[in-house]
């Protein structure tokens, strides 16, 4: 994600009143900015799955004379980024299909590895340590999170359990999620996570919960995420994946952040009720305490 980039925030800003074939380019352009430099027109066009015309709409649109002008924008950008393993990536010109095991694996873990970086620039710190201090204020914290995101909105809870019961979970069956913001108010945040394609049932809750008076805290993967419009503040992560399939290793980082971040607040509180669930479980038998012997 580049940061402080006038023509982004032109583009975020005039997305609303953009047609949906300019906002399918537009959203291609932010998502994949390093792919912007580096590739002609037509292919740009080709991978955001719209006809290169749709590219040259979209620059008039902005204010500029033309696509190159686009282009040229993210090739000066690119040359201060200080990463640069997406660039290069994108100039490998293997296939991978035909990539040997190891080297798609190494790809993979690099780019994960690149994307939780990019979580360290200022204003990624910036907005975590915000979310916390309103996460650690509220009341109650609802934590949402449906279909691929529901690991995520898990593992925040999970975790926060373990430090007391602040938090309530909206996952329940026979399409009961929404009744946990029942006793919902102004003293509480919700905590929402969607990414693209985004469940309509996760806006329709968040939207709820801001008409309810709740702080709406969303990490979600874009400036153009319609959770954006409704949360207070959002957390941006990438999803970007060299596999079929997007990757939540940067939303789930995301998590573990917040959770340390706000265990960090009353740190003697958080370790006398992680002393009180270490003894809860030993009582359940839960953990293994020796290894078992193989059966030859």
């Amino acid at each position: 994600m580049l940061q402080a980039d006038p023509l982004r925030e032109r583009i975020v800003s005039l997305f609303e009143g953009m047609s949906p074939q300019l906002r399918q380019a537009a959203r291609y352009i932010i998502e994949h900015p390093q792919e912007v430099a580096l590739v002609s027109m037509r292919e740009l066009a080709r991978n955001a799955g719209v006809q290169p015309s749709t590219m040259t709409r979209l620059a008039k649109f902005l204010g500029l004379a033309g696509y190159d002008d686009i282009r040229a924008h993210h090739a000066e950008a690119i040359r201060f980024r200080v990463d640069g393993f997406a660039a290069r990536a994108m100039q490998n010109d293997d296939s991978e299909q035909d990539m040997a095991a190891a080297q798609l694996s190494r790809r993979m873990l690099q780019g994960l590895a690149a994307q939780i970086a990019r979580l360290t620039e200022p204003a990624s710190l910036e907005r975590l340590a915000t979310a916390a201090d309103r996460l650690a204020q509220a009341r109650r914290i609802y934590v949402l999170g449906l279909r691929s995101c529901h690991s995520v909105a898990w593992h925040f809870h999970y975790v926060m359990t373990l430090l007391g019961e602040k938090t309530v979970h909206l996952d329940g069956p026979a399409d009961t999620v929404g009744d946990g913001l029942i006793r919902a108010g102004a003293e509480d945040v919700l905590l929402a996570i969607s990414i693209n394609p985004y469940a309509l049932h996760s806006l329709e809750l968040a939207q709820l919960a801001r008409e309810k008076g709740l702080g709406v805290i969303a990490i979600t993967d874009s400036e153009v995420s319609p959770l954006v419009g409704i949360a207070d503040l959002a957390i941006l992560c990438s999803t970007e994946s060299q596999s079929f399939f997007h990757t939540l290793a940067p939303a789930l980082a995301i998590s573990e952040v917040l959770c340390g971040l706000l265990a960090n607040k009353d740190r003697t509180a958080a370790l006398a009720a992680l002393q009180r669930a270490d003894r809860h479980l030993l009582s359940l038998n839960t953990y293994a305490t020796a290894i078992p012997r193989r059966r030859i």
